[in-house]
């Protein structure tokens, strides 16, 4: 099993290579046959092509920042969530997006769920509170 640890290293990881746009950088931390659900009630993304092409079309398509906005909370069975803001263009007007992932990882560290909590609602002008 993972260690809580490693979880809270990994998801800081995710998080600095979304700041690098390392689309190849993330793919690696997935499983073959992980999810992602991104937001949550969207239908999942099931393996490894279909969420390259998420972050391929996604992250890939734009310029964004993205920094951690609190420590990773990990668990002791291979679950961690973690706060982070995506700094990026919405409709063409510079906004953050404040997001909770939800991760969990197999035997192997690998992610084999991801779920973003997030909506419009945590949509932000740039500069606004």
């Amino acid at each position: 099993m993972i260690s809580a640890q490693q979880i809270q290293a990994t998801m800081a990881r995710y998080v600095e290579l979304v700041d690098a746009s390392d689309i190849e950088g993330i793919l690696a931390l997935y499983a073959k046959d992980a999810t992602v659900e991104d937001p949550v009630g969207h239908a999942p993304l099931q393996g490894i092509d279909a969420i390259a092409r998420f972050y391929r079309e996604g992250l890939g398509a734009m310029k964004v920042s993205a920094t951690q906005t609190g420590p990773v909370r990990a668990t002791l069975n291979g679950c961690g969530a973690m706060p982070f803001r995506v700094d990026m263009e919405w409709g063409g007007q510079p906004c953050s997006l404040h997001v909770i992932d939800v991760m969990e990882f197999d035997a192997d560290g690998k992610v084999r769920s991801m779920k973003a909590f997030w909506s419009e609602v945590n949509v932000t002008a740039r500069g606004a509170v």
